[in-house]
């Protein structure tokens, strides 16, 4: 969505600021032994308690298979995103893991993702990609001033991955969002600077890189929802939603 009034931005900053709680709390959580869907309920419930919506419980995009089945995507190691929640699947320390969730707040949504380390420290590898993909999402989001293309948020975006040798998941990427949980333009992670649809003041974007320690290949899983790496190499995932400006844009769910 373009931003047309106040109101559509006080809204939009009271959904960033509702995500954004309820991510800080989830990371507290996403402790070792917990199970993925213990986690998705813990965010369900957060969610409506705050008088807000899950925008992906029951989402079906063209071309889905299924409904998502939960308000939470979980996605562990060499999953990249949208994973699914089970109670089958405990965290252990040195997981990956990252956590990706949306919502609408009195018909405004946002979206908003982070990838931690399960027990804190982890692998120096696991710490190299995590920051690396955080990096990249700063980059991005730098980016996307009005007047800007879409392939030069992707061009930061590759920048940042060759900068760490680190792979790109090239058919994954952000999207405008407002009105819906996914609107046009889609914004890659990869592209050239000066091409793409020109970015207006007031858009209401989802910028979201995808980095994986191998080359960047994704597959499909059986559930028809996960995205996993083809050569089983980690992935981490960073999102945030932000209004474009004329300058530096404005950030509605903070890390």
């Amino acid at each position: 969505m373009i931003i047309e009034t106040d109101d559509d931005k006080k809204q939009l900053r009271a959904a960033g600021n509702i995500l954004s709680g309820v991510l800080k709390d989830l990371e507290a959580a996403a402790k070792e032994g917990i199970t993925t869907a213990e986690l998705d309920l813990m965010a369900e419930h957060a969610i409506v308690a705050r008088g807000a919506v899950p925008a992906f419980l029951n989402y079906k995009p063209d071309g889905a298979a299924i409904p998502y089945p939960a308000a939470l995507c979980i996605s562990i190691n060499d999953e990249v995103v949208h994973g699914i929640p089970s109670q089958k699947r405990i965290l252990r320390n040195g997981d990956i893991v990252s956590l990706d969730l949306g919502l609408s707040y009195n018909g405004y949504f946002v979206d908003s993702a982070r990838t931690l380390i399960v027990g804190g420290e982890g692998d120096a590898p696991a710490r190299r990609l995590i920051a690396a993909t955080r990096e990249a999402l700063n980059a991005a989001v730098a980016a996307a001033h009005a007047g800007a293309h879409t392939g030069d948020i992707g061009a930061a975006v590759e920048r940042v991955a060759r900068k760490y040798k680190l792979g790109v998941v090239k058919d994954l990427g952000g999207h405008a969002v407002g009105r819906a949980v996914h609107e046009k333009p889609f914004i890659g992670n990869e592209g050239n600077e000066g091409e793409g649809e020109v970015l207006p003041a007031g858009m209401v974007l989802a910028i979201e890189p995808m980095l994986s320690e191998g080359k960047g290949d994704i597959i499909l899983a059986e559930d028809n929802w996960t995205y996993k790496m083809r050569d089983r190499s980690r992935a981490a995932h960073f999102e945030q939603t932000i209004i474009v400006g004329e300058g530096a844009p404005e950030i509605l769910t903070a890390l």
